[in-house]
């Protein structure tokens, strides 16, 4: 099978969602970082964290990116990699997930979480703060 063909099969495989619902071995995980070598840190709704792997076939065809979910497998001769991914979660699944009471729900509440405010935001201090007047200040210059 030619590289783009079989890119072609991984892609639509991964974007059709045929909306089956987990096994118990398998749960669903949000990914904290990449660790390379198609390894990737992930977090469970109970807080552990642990490395999984990601199967050949979704190898330079399928990209995740940190705050991504993914439904995971268990696998037995792992000691520091606990996990294969078996399905990167899109928003259409995730959505199938909730409405079937399957979707952790230490998960629902990270999109609240993400919410910041200004005092939040990094400060450059390689730059002079910029001054606003307002419009009596600089009637006064004028004069």
């Amino acid at each position: 099978m030619s590289k783009v063909t079989k890119r072609k099969h991984v892609m639509n495989e991964a974007l059709w969602d045929d909306y089956e619902l987990p096994k118990e071995n398998q749960s669903v995980v949000r990914v904290l970082r990449s660790r390379g070598n198609n390894l990737h840190e992930v977090t469970t709704p109970n807080g552990e964290e642990y490395l999984v792997s990601m199967p050949t076939k979704f190898r330079k065809n399928i990209w995740v990116k940190r705050g991504d979910y993914v439904l995971v497998e268990p696998i037995v001769e792992g000691d520091k990699v606990k996990a294969e991914i078996i399905k990167i979660m899109n928003k259409d699944s995730m959505k199938y997930y909730k409405e079937n009471n399957i979707w952790p729900k230490e998960f629902d509440c990270d999109k609240k979480q993400t919410v910041s405010n200004d005092n939040d935001l990094f400060v450059n201090t390689n730059r002079h703060p910029i001054q606003n007047y307002s419009e009596s200040d600089s009637s006064e210059l004028s004069e």
